[in-house]
Parts: structure tokens; sequence; C-alpha cells
């Protein structure tokens, strides 16, 4: 059961507190989950694994990466920070429901004077960090982007698809071809380091969307952020549970449109993917990769247990094993068998 959905704060809060589980090499799973066999370059990134966990679950401190990184994630991507510090929706923010999780957090973060303090040194994380950002308008993107650009991240990821915040996202009309070409645009010309650019699922035509970041210097896509926003309500007033009203649906709802957006878009852009969007288990990852992913993004199942990293690159590596194959092997799998052309 998820924990702590409606404390104050954020989505992260609620596993920040959790506990790493020893193993018996004393070292927290790294050499565990450090299978050779997973090992991956992503943009010219080394990552030990395939794993990277996604913005907004985790990630507001140094603190909270390590936690992540020691339960077992290749990568790890701070929580998306935004020009002023803000608070967030007001509880509740999280509703748990049968096929996964509706949230309206609101994107509660420190700001990017505070951001600047807390991520001026990452050497003790122990694997590479991505810096998030969203903006208000291409302007705002690219100032905040060239102050993230002097800090220690590995690479930085631009938010346009958040469906539950006004003034950002798909509510600011960030999510269409123009805008999305535009604000990447901008931000292509304050930073060298690689831009990975997030996507919604709630589009037309993801495609379209992703051509336009690639076309404007985007170096990867994530996708995707929540769909929706969904609406859950308490049965006896018949009020909605969040306090926003509504929310992005995440968790195991949403991996099939995650699965059919990485397709789409495998066969649209080519630049790598982070498929991201109800992974909880190996196979889940290792269906992100058949679908065109180069790497994995692993959100809500964060929620129930920080060191799920760890148990997803075992099932991965067991079930490559099993099969008698390679990353490599499995990565656009789907794509070769329904053009014909499979092993």
């Amino acid at each position: 059961m998820m924990r702590n959905l409606n404390e104050q704060g954020s989505m992260e809060d609620s596993m920040v507190t959790g506990t790493v589980r020893e193993n018996d090499d004393g070292d927290c799973g790294r050499r565990r989950h450090g299978m050779p066999g997973l090992a991956i370059t992503l943009c010219g990134i080394s990552l030990r694994n395939p794993l990277i966990l996604a913005s907004g679950i985790s990630g507001t401190t140094v603190g909270a990466l390590r936690l992540a990184v020691a339960g077992g994630a290749g990568a790890v991507t701070i929580k998306t920070i935004t020009k002023e510090a803000r608070k967030g929706h007001s509880p509740p923010i999280m509703a748990a429901f049968d096929a996964g999780l509706l949230n309206a957090v609101g994107y509660p973060n420190m700001g990017i004077d505070a951001a600047e303090g807390e991520f001026k040194d990452l050497t003790s994380v122990g694997a590479p960090v991505i810096g998030s950002a969203t903006g208000k308008d291409a302007g705002e993107f690219a100032e905040l982007v060239s102050r993230l650009d002097k800090l220690p991240f590995a690479a930085i990821e631009l938010v346009l698809s958040c469906p539950h915040t006004p003034g950002f996202g798909t509510l600011a009309g960030h999510s269409t071809p123009e805008a999305t070409r535009e604000i990447t645009a901008a931000c292509r010309q304050v930073t060298r380091k690689p831009l990975f650019v997030k996507l919604s699922p709630n589009v037309p035509a993801i495609g379209e969307v992703a051509k336009a970041a690639q076309d404007a210097g985007a170096d990867a896509i994530t996708a995707v952020n929540t769909m929706g926003p969904g609406m859950l309500l308490e049965s006896c007033s018949g009020q909605p549970q969040l306090s926003f009203g509504c929310g992005g649906v995440s968790g195991p709802a949403l991996r099939p449109v995650a699965l059919r957006c990485v397709y789409d878009l495998a066969t649209a852009v080519t630049i790598p993917i982070i498929g991201t969007g109800g992974v909880s288990t190996g196979e889940h990852a290792i269906n992100m990769l058949q679908v065109g992913a180069s790497a994995v993004g692993v959100g809500t199942a964060v929620l129930d247990d920080i060191n799920c990293f760890t148990r997803i690159a075992q099932e991965m590596d067991a079930w490559l094993t099993k099969q008698g194959r390679t990353l490599s092997d499995a990565q656009g799998m789907t794509l070769r068998e329904l053009k014909g052309d499979g092993p």
C-alpha cells in the first residue's frame, strides 16, 4: 500500500524516510544491482543499468537521491525545479485506486535559488544525476536551464507535460509541437549538456511533438508523464478525493498507454527514448525496451519500495538469461517483429 499519501509536502516525501535494505555484502546492493549485462550508455552518460528514478517521486535533496541509488537506480532525476519556490497544492494530493494512483501535487519545490545550493556537489550520490526544470514560458525555461547548466548534472530534463498545475505544462499549452519546439530551442542555446524533453500522453500525435523537440535540439525524449487528468470521488459526499479536484493517473493504468507512446515515438524520432509509466517489474522494464526505449523510468513503484530498482534489475537479468538474449537483443524487439524482420 502507498505510504503517507497526503501528509503535508509532496509526492516524494512519502518515501524519503524509508529504509534501505542491507545485502549480505554490506554494500546496500551496489554489487548485486551492478550487473554488467545491464550497463548502458545514454547520450554519452554511463549507467550501470537502464533504470532511472523519474522526476517528481524523489530528489528534493542529495540525501534522497542517495537513497534511490542505494536502492539500485542506474541514474536519478531531481524533483522538478521552478523559478520560485512553490508549496504545491494543499492535501489531499494523492489517492490510490485499484489500477494505480491519482495525483495533483502542484510542483512543490525549493525554487532555483535554493536548488543551486542543494545540488552544487553531487559526488556522494554515486550515479548520474539529471536536473529537471519547468517554466511558464520559453524565456523562463531558458533562464532555469542556464542556471542548472552550472551545476554538476549529467543532463537536464525539460518538463512540458504536467496535466494538473495551472500555468505549467499542458494547462499552459506547452504540449503542442510549436511550443515544444520554441521551449527546446531556447534551452538548447544556453546549455551543451544533454537535454531530455518529458512529453505528455494526452496529445493526438505524440510523434509530432517529439519530432519538434528533436528538430529543436533535444537529445532524448522521456515518455511519458501522467495521463488524464482523472477524478476520484468520496462516495458519501460525492466530492473529489483530491483538493485540486482532478489529477494525473500513474501506475499500472498508465503502462499500456506509455508502451503505445514509446512505440509511436520509436518510429517517429531517432534520439533515445526513456520509457516511463507504470513500470514495477523486470518484465515491465523489458517491455519498454522491446517497444523501442533505450532506458526506463521508474516512478510510482518507488512509493512502495525505494529498493525496487535492485529487484527490477535482477528480474531483467533473469529474463535475459532465460531467453538467451542481451539487452541489445531486447531493445526494439517488438518493432522488428512487426516489421517482419525479427530474430
